[in-house]
């Protein structure tokens, strides 16, 4: 089993830049692939970026190619969210979850066993 606990959300204005960090616990760590998703007031979850097992492979959402970098470190267990030229819109609730790598269905599209509570990122215009 693997626990998630983000950080790094804040208040921040449109153009400047937040560092989100997820902690995992368990010994499986390396084991999972691992994404980033946000969800915003009233609207549905989206997934934002994923990174290989390995973290030789990533994948982003295309509202946040350029500007969001993902990377992990799989000695301390944790995957970071490098958050760039932050618009309004990307205003969320940004959730770490663990994916379970499928060849099949491809870095990003597999399924996610594990979730964390979440962290709020508010970007102001």
């Amino acid at each position: 089993q693997v626990q998630l606990v983000e950080s790094g959300g804040g208040l921040v204005q449109a153009g400047g830049s937040l560092r989100l960090s997820c902690a995992a616990s368990g010994r499986t760590f390396s084991m999972y692939a691992m994404g980033w998703f946000r969800q915003a007031p009233g609207k549905e979850r989206e997934f934002v970026a994923a990174i290989s097992t390995s973290g030789d492979s990533t994948y982003y959402a295309d509202f946040v190619k350029g500007r969001f970098t993902i990377s992990r470190d799989n000695a301390k267990n944790t995957v970071a969210l490098q958050m760039n030229s932050l618009k309004p819109e990307d205003t969320a609730v940004y959730y770490c979850a663990a994916e379970v790598p499928s060849a099949a269905a491809g870095l990003g599209y597999g399924r996610y066993d594990y979730w964390g509570q979440g962290t709020q990122v508010t970007v102001s215009s």
